[in-house]
């Protein structure tokens, strides 16, 4: 593999923020920033475990394909993520791109996990456009990653994007569905490329991006930091409300140690606050200790059992996450003794015949609204693990295009998650549901990186995989065809696909349910990654619920 940068120890560029127990009183200082923690290597140096493949996995098989020939010309696992991060953006505009942030944690089988936060930010003057629009963190996410971590050119690595942008490519069967729904309509009506005859285009149509693939060129030729600086910043300034200059050269990009915690043989690595990885951990240590590993998963009370638990890290999402750069996050909510203790509780209870309370903590508005995301991940043959996840918010972001791409609405999410820890300021990041994942086995290895699209669901589809992944020793297989559901106040959301007598048994226990049809694309895709270190192999499944695809490289 080509060599990489040395990764540095500080950057003036980037806070690092520690989660400690308790909260801030309102005239206190924010928690001062500390030195960085020591990233996964991503040297060409000999690691203990090569593996003889690597892999990708990515919401669209173009995007999967940017990865794939980006490790075939020798790059490593951050080169291949950034290179399908930039390609899936062209191939699915209505979920991700420059306009846009996310997150990541990387892992290695040396070195400590790290995770970038680079998700929009309210601006200086701290106000919120009608919009929703926040300063994009998309461009600088990729531009961190590859200073610390990449390995070939930067203008290597956007080269497929730019490719498919400007020679087109072919509308899938998906991305026509998108296109027709109400939210898309208001955003693509007006433009040209994306109609014909004043009609959407349809499946098997040709998508030219010109001037996307013209912004990309600029970036690969000019570097990153022109969006935030240069010509780029100039031009997304003059044209958006709520993004200026000042705010764009202001962007920072977080870098600090990923949310973990311990479940079965275990341990889990997820997204850090103000993104949801602690309320990820703590539903599956109640669920563990309630003792959902012996449960049938196709039985009434599994789906009971991680409900239950969901509703509690929800309560956890809604009342104790928040920026760590304005507000200090309990550090317990990931402690495994203090989750079993809630879930032993709600046991007893129980078995005094009281009913659940299923509809104290439903929150977010619409549960099926269309908030969503993309995820890639990728591995290479040192076992460098990526799990990447990006979004514009709501599909189609605020619906405004600006050089070719959608930008985000993504500060609707501090109306939307109401909560005294989640208030907007200048340069603050709001709450919001995406969590990249990895998964540690017993010797520190990476061996599972996960994440998927889905908003408010996000938690409810991963658990679901993870319970019966790694405390069931299901198949990741049978893990991600299994039906999904979501629980707001009294009633689950369910798949078409959920047998009729689960359904008839949770209606039984007191449920009410409601299926969520398959058009509606609120149960996510998930894009996973596993790891056999004995036999040197990388595997996949690809997710039915769209249109996600995976390669392995030999």
């Amino acid at each position: 593999m080509a060599g990489a940068r040395p990764i540095p120890t500080a950057a003036a560029s980037i806070a690092v923020l520690a989660l400690t127990a308790g909260c801030l009183a309102e005239e206190d200082p924010p928690p001062e920033a500390s030195e960085p923690p020591q990233a996964p290597s991503a040297s060409p140096e000999p690691v203990e475990d090569t593996l003889q493949e690597q892999g990708v996995s990515a919401g669209h098989p173009l995007a999967v394909a940017a990865g794939e020939q980006i490790l075939e010309e020798g790059g490593n696992a951050v080169d291949a993520a950034i290179a399908a991060s930039f390609a899936v953006a062209v191939v699915e505009p209505y979920a991700s791109g420059i306009g846009g942030g996310g997150s990541v944690v990387l892992a290695g089988q040396e070195g400590d996990p790290v995770f970038y936060d680079y998700r929009e930010v309210v601006n200086n003057e701290g106000e919120i456009p009608e919009s929703g629009t926040g300063i994009p963190g998309f461009v600088a996410g990729m531009g961190e990653l590859y200073e610390n971590h990449g390995s070939l050119e930067w203008a290597q690595l956007l080269e497929p994007a730019e490719t498919l942008a400007s020679d087109g490519f072919e509308v899938s069967e998906y991305l026509a569905e998108r296109m027709v729904q109400e939210d898309a309509l208001a955003a693509i009506s007006d433009l040209d490329h994306y109609t014909d005859g004043g009609e959407p285009l349809g499946a098997g149509e040709q998508l030219v991006q010109e001037e996307l693939g013209a912004t990309l060129s600029s970036l690969a030729e000019n570097g990153w930091e022109d969006y935030y600086t240069g010509e780029l910043a100039e031009s997304v300034a003059d044209q958006v409300e709520g993004i200026d200059q000042e705010s764009l050269e202001d962007y920072e990009v977080v870098i600090s140690d990923p949310s973990r915690g311990e479940f079965g043989d275990y341990e889990l690595l997820a997204a850090a606050p103000s993104l949801p990885g602690p309320a990820m951990i703590q539903m599956m240590q109640i669920a563990e200790a309630q003792g959902i590993a012996d449960m049938d998963p196709d039985s009434a009370e599994y789906v009971d059992l991680l409900s239950d638990a969901w509703l509690e890290a929800e309560d956890t999402v809604f009342t104790e996450l928040g920026d760590p750069g304005f507000i200090e996050v309990p550090d317990d909510i990931t402690d495994a003794e203090s989750n079993a203790e809630i879930e032993l509780d709600a046991a007893q209870s129980s078995d005094q015949g009281e009913q659940s309370d299923h509809g104290e903590q439903g929150y977010g508005g619409d549960p099926g609204d269309h908030a969503n995301t993309t995820h890639i991940s990728v591995v290479d043959s040192d076992g460098l693990t990526v799990s990447m996840t990006n979004t514009i918010m709501f599909f189609w972001g605020s619906g405004e295009m600006v050089d070719g791409y959608f930008v985000n609405n993504h500060l609707s999410r501090f109306e939307a998650i109401d909560s005294p820890a989640n208030e907007p300021e200048p340069g603050r990041r709001t709450v919001t549901w995406s969590n990249p994942t990895i998964v540690l086995d017993e010797e520190q290895r990476p061996v599972l990186a996960a994440g998927s699209p889905g908003g408010h669901q996000i938690l409810n589809i991963l658990g679901t995989v993870f319970v019966q992944w790694g405390l069931q020793g299901r198949s990741l297989e049978e893990a991600i065809a299994t039906p999904r559901f979501r629980a707001e106040e009294d009633t689950l959301y369910i798949e078409e696909s959920m047998p009729g007598g689960l359904v008839e048994d949770l209606e039984d226990m007191g449920w009410d349910t409601e299926v969520w049809p398959d058009e509606m694309a609120s149960f996510g895709s998930v894009q996973p990654l596993e790891v056999d270190y004995d036999a040197g192999t990388v595997g996949s499944v690809d997710d039915p619920r769209r249109e996600g695809a995976h390669a392995i490289v030999d």
